[in-house]
């Protein structure tokens, strides 16, 4: 049987708040355990909440950038269920009201078509404390910093149909949520994660079949590998003469695989109810249109730009949006290299992002600033250098020798540009190797390679490669 996989997401991403939803002690993250969680995150008695409005306008910014509807009324409720890591019993949430409805995203997974994702809705809550596990010889430990930390919960609808589309729709909501401010999206430090609902159904089917949920999954990766395990699963299980359980897993990632957490619980499990102690969050159209105009340029307009003003095919726009941080270097790099795109982004792409990568680094942490690569560039386009010189100027600049005109002072890296100086080396290449010479004028145009070669190690690579192979096309014809 051809069977059909359906996923949703539910992503939770911490708002970047300096201070609690509900609360006002930090949300830093790296504090000593328990270090960070007031008598509010505690819920001792006699405390009352009162509304972080930072929270309230970052969750107003997601809904407009994704085209959502940003609720005039959405209400607080009490979703009560018992763990260690939630002192109150109960975690406030939003359920029948929530601050953001419906909402749409764009997604592409390389060699498909563009596919539009359809958002459920978004909205504010509280984290829950941390358990841990390791160290305690047999017992958990419990830290309570995370507790009251400002999350916003977007919710997909099930749309997904499969593991590379939900990291594609999971990927494309990180960038969103850093390009508007509101999260940092530092997946190791559990600010951006997500819930993945999955399920199977025979192909055509319109009736839903029955899904598992898999729990806190925090990379890319986990999520392709969660997904995949868990389809082949229930594949298994319902080719085999069984039934899939509604059911909350986790992921091993150790294991690569799935495993039971608990039965799935209906939302009349958690006992939901108007918290008594915070009032409706009531938005009027005019604080509705004053956080619109605060939007960015979102990546999906900026990758447009990119192709129409600057040239850029759409792969390179692609990358280069991936991220803000990545879109402001390269726009900074391109303009001191006037104006120089197509050129910017190569460098951008592939020397760049090469030594990034192997370096472990993010573009924030780059030795070679927008400044820097934009000046040697600016080099490269008024010949006092060769793209191939380039190379040794930006490693030089890389382990901090300083800007590029600097590096090409020192090294004595400028580009030779005398026609006459570069005839005299390819007069005397020429009268060093007769045989090449006339190998070459009785039609191996190959030949050709071996005398620019020769010129350029003659010349140390500081030859203008555009006047030596024209020069040597005269000479040798």
């Amino acid at each position: 049987m051809e069977w059909e996989i359906v996923i949703g997401l539910e992503i939770h991403a911490q708002l970047a708040t300096k201070s609690k939803i509900f609360s006002g002690a930090s949300t830093a993250y790296g504090a000593e355990p328990n270090t960070q969680a007031c008598a509010i995150d505690l819920g001792m008695p006699g405390v009352l909440p009162v509304l972080n409005k930072e929270a309230v306008r970052m969750a107003a910014k997601f809904g407009l950038a994704v085209g959502a509807k940003v609720s005039n009324r959405s209400l607080f409720e009490r979703k009560n269920y018992f763990y260690p890591d939630l002192p109150k019993g109960y975690q406030i949430s939003q359920f029948e009201l929530p601050i953001v409805e419906g909402g749409q995203l764009e997604i592409q997974v390389e060699g498909e078509d563009a596919r539009v994702i359809a958002i459920t809705r978004a909205h504010l809550e509280e984290d829950a404390g941390k358990s841990l596990h390791e160290d305690f010889q047999g017992s958990t430990g419990v830290d309570l910093n995370r507790a009251g930390t400002p999350l916003l919960e977007i919710v997909s609808e099930p749309d997904l149909r499969s593991a590379k589309e939900a990291v594609a729709y999971m990927k494309k909501i990180h960038s969103l949520v850093q390009y508007l401010e509101i999260c940092d999206g530092n997946m190791q430090e559990g600010s951006f994660r997500c819930d993945a609902n999955v399920s199977i159904r025979p192909m055509g089917q319109e009736k839903l079949g029955t899904r598992s949920e898999i729990k806190n999954l925090n990379s890319f990766r986990f999520v392709e590998r969660a997904i995949n395990f868990e389809v082949e699963r229930q594949i298994d299980v319902i080719e085999g003469g069984g039934k899939v359980v509604q059911e909350t897993r986790l992921y091993d990632s150790d294991k690569d695989e799935t495993r039971s957490m608990r039965s799935k619980e209906e939302a009349f499990d958690y006992r939901y109810f108007p918290d008594p102690d915070l009032l409706p969050i009531e938005l009027d159209e005019a604080y509705i249109e004053a956080v619109r105009i605060t939007l960015p340029e979102l990546p999906d307009e900026k990758k447009a730009r990119f192709m129409a003003e600057l040239g850029l095919a759409e792969y390179e726009a692609g990358v280069l949006t991936a991220s803000r941080e990545l879109a402001d270097y390269f726009e900074e790099a391109a303009k001191i290299a006037g104006g120089d795109a197509k050129r910017t982004a190569n460098w951008v792409m592939g020397d760049l992002l090469g030594a990034l990568n192997k370096a472990g680094k993010g573009i924030a942490d780059s030795p070679v600033s927008a400044a820097l690569l934009g000046g040697m560039l600016q080099r490269i386009n008024d010949n006092t250098i060769s793209g191939k010189i380039a190379k040794q100027v930006f490693e030089c600049m890389w382990n901090g020798e300083g800007d590029a005109d600097s590096v090409i002072k020192a090294k004595g890296l400028k580009q030779v540009t005398d026609s006459g100086a570069i005839e005299i080396i390819i007069d005397e290449i020429i009268a060093n190797n007769p045989g090449q010479v006339e190998q070459y004028r009785s039609g191996k145009d190959k030949l050709f390679g071996f005398f620019v070669g020769q010129v350029m190690k003659a010349s140390q690579g500081k030859a203008n490669p555009a006047q030596v192979n024209e020069l040597l096309k005269q000479k040798l014809a």
